[in-house]
């Protein structure tokens, strides 16, 4: 049941574009305290806290697979920033409203204060590719997110320990030197875990099909050491160990880090889902409007004040800063370990201590809406928002490339032309294309070639393993329904043995019969691109009937602008009021039909 309910608030994320967490929460709170079905606690008993810290562990390593220095080069000091005197402004500031609305001990209320500061990687990276900001604001919340989850953990530990030997003469000693022993344990196991695997895998002591499953239990052998011999060290350990890996020369984690993705989606899906279940609604509800002022200090005064004492003098712009200083959700490090801790706490007798999840559960609701709601118009608004990404990256800047980013742009579809060869950049640069000069699949391009507003990539160079090669390589950023790859004699050329599998190529362009010599030739003998407009009188039906037996169809546009691609054996059907580019050899016009003026025709001269 679970797991069913999981995939339909993830597919329906996806649907509505909106942060699955948003769902999953309320599925929980469904099945939990509103229906009864869901008791999280019977089901896993003792089992359920070390689940939910082994699952924390393998999210917050995933995340750290993607923190490679190069991103943060520019925007390292705001990082250091916001986990530093940012996170403290953040904890003081709820620390006292905390204290003056719930009268809680000062305790418990540092406590509370120290838990809110995490910000959550698990809600942050999906609300991100919703809202789409400029590089500098998406890696600067990124890095925020998973590095201030083991901080924020260390620092609840140190104020949990305070609280437990408080009567003890040295109470504030002993908590820094546990903070502080707890940090050494962290980073000493994680840079050795992370060295350990790194040489495992550098050295190809792994074979291939082991890579997963020999990661995840290292993750795991480091997380319970770590904890062994520090408490609550673990997470700061995997998340190092991530950052190791993410950083080592000739270590290869593409393949680790897809496989991670899936299992976290899997685990955060879960997670949300039990943890939501285990909420005391009359609790909350007994609260009356305090956990909404609470909530209010945390999104539009505790946190605008860390984003403006983090970013000052810094090279973002206002607006980033706004964006910046409304983005910060809160996620499953602090719902896990705000339950783990509350259990704690109320075994030492600690009053009060049984209201720390449902606080925190408000917090973590009460911003997700909010943010995911309104972060991607207040982005658009702010001008810090990158296009939809709706252009293609073109392989190959060649005559048959020219002419068809020419019609795609008088559509407005953004295109980008690659080649290595400067007479084909040239010929598109005096056509008025963007390009880029360079292998597209080479180091440079992974640097320097620049993505945004691209959603998809088309093959269309002659040269067959290039097209091959930038399908594999771009298949992992876009996306396999969103690569196409036009056929060269090569292609048709060669026997069943021989034929390079669709998965490696995507969808084949056009037809199977239309190869990139036979395109280049029609052009070459007077071939053009035309458009013709469906109507009532003129279906899509009439219109293969009679466009000639040399005509092919490459795009359909709809009424709103969206292009379509005709694949072969693809089912492309287009609708009345749609139009149809094709490619035709006659000159003799088809019912309905008109040339593509001038950018089509320049490029095919510019040829």
């Amino acid at each position: 049941m679970i797991g069913m309910v999981a995939m339909f608030c993830q597919w329906l994320a996806w649907r509505t574009r909106l942060p699955a967490i948003l769902y999953l929460l309320l599925s929980g709170l469904a099945l939990g305290p509103g229906f009864g079905i869901l008791h999280p606690d019977q089901l896993f008993g003792e089992v359920l806290f070390p689940l939910i810290s082994l699952s924390v562990a393998v999210i917050l390593f995933e995340g750290s697979l993607t923190l490679n220095f190069k991103e943060v080069r520019l925007i390292k000091a705001t990082v250091f920033n916001l986990v530093t005197y940012g996170a403290l402004i953040t904890w003081i500031i709820i620390c006292i409203v905390s204290r003056w609305l719930f009268d809680l001990s000062w305790e418990l209320a540092i406590l509370y204060g120290a838990l809110m500061v995490v910000t959550g990687p698990t809600v942050i990276v999906p609300m991100l590719r919703t809202v789409r900001p400029t590089a500098s604001v998406a890696n600067a919340l990124k890095w925020e997110g998973i590095v201030i989850d083991p901080i924020g953990a260390l620092l609840v530990v140190m104020v949990f320990e305070f609280i437990v030997f408080q009567r003890q003469e040295e109470a504030v000693g002993h908590a820094l030197w546990l903070f502080c022993q707890t940090v050494a344990v962290g980073l000493s196991t994680g840079i050795a875990s992370g060295y350990a695997l790194g040489m495992l895998l550098r050295r190809h002591w792994v074979p291939d099909f082991l890579h997963n499953l020999c990661t995840l239990s290292l993750v795991f052998l480091a997380f319970t050491v770590s904890n062994e011999l520090a408490h609550e060290s673990g997470l700061l350990a995997v998340t190092v160990m991530g950052m190791w890996l993410a950083n080592s020369k000739d270590v290869r984690i593409q393949d680790i880090l897809n496989f991670k993705e899936n299992l976290t989606i899997l685990l955060i899906s879960g997670l949300f889902i039990l943890l939501a279940a285990r909420l005391n609604v009359e609790q909350i509800a007994g609260l009356g409007w305090a956990p909404f002022l609470l909530l209010a200090v945390v999104q539009f005064i505790a946190r605008p004040l860390s984003v403006l004492a983090s970013t000052f003098r810094s090279s973002f712009s206002w607006q980033e800063k706004v964006l910046l200083a409304w983005i910060g959700p809160r996620g499953i490090v602090a719902a896990a370990v705000s339950a783990l801790f509350a259990l704690k706490l109320e075994a030492e007798g600690v009053a009060q201590a049984e209201l720390l999840v449902p606080l925190t559960f408000i917090v973590i609701i009460g911003t997700v809406i909010i943010q995911s709601a309104t972060a991607g118009s207040l982005a658009r608004r702010l001008g810090v928002a990158e296009p939809e990404p709706r252009g293609f990256l073109i392989i190959g800047a060649n005559v048959v490339a020219r002419t068809i980013a020419s019609v795609l742009k008088q559509y407005n579809i953004p295109v980008l032309l690659t080649d290595s060869s400067w007479d084909n950049i040239r010929a598109a640069r005096m056509a008025g294309l963007e390009t880029f000069f360079g292998n597209p699949v080479s180091e440079y391009a992974d640097q320097k070639l620049d993505l945004v507003g691209i959603g998809k990539v088309m093959a269309l160079s002659p040269q067959r393993d290039l097209n091959v090669i930038a399908s594999m390589r771009y298949r992992a950023e876009f996306g396999q329904t969103k690569v196409y790859t036009l056929l060269t004699s090569g292609d048709t050329n060669a026997s069943e043995k021989h034929q390079i599998s669709a998965e490696h190529r995507g969808y084949t362009l056009f037809d199977r019969n239309l190869t990139y010599s036979k395109f280049a030739s029609l052009l070459s003998q007077g071939a053009t691109l035309r458009k013709t407009r469906l109507t009532e009188e003129f279906r899509f039906e009439n219109y293969m009937n009679t466009k000639g037996k040399d005509g092919v169809p490459l795009f359909a546009i709809t009424p709103k602008g969206k292009l379509e691609i005709f694949v072969a054996d693809g089912q492309l059907a287009p609708q009345v009021g749609w139009t149809v580019i094709s490619l035709v050899t006659e000159r003799a016009p088809v019912v309905g039909t008109d040339n593509i003026p001038e950018r089509g025709d320049a490029a095919k001269e510019q040829s």
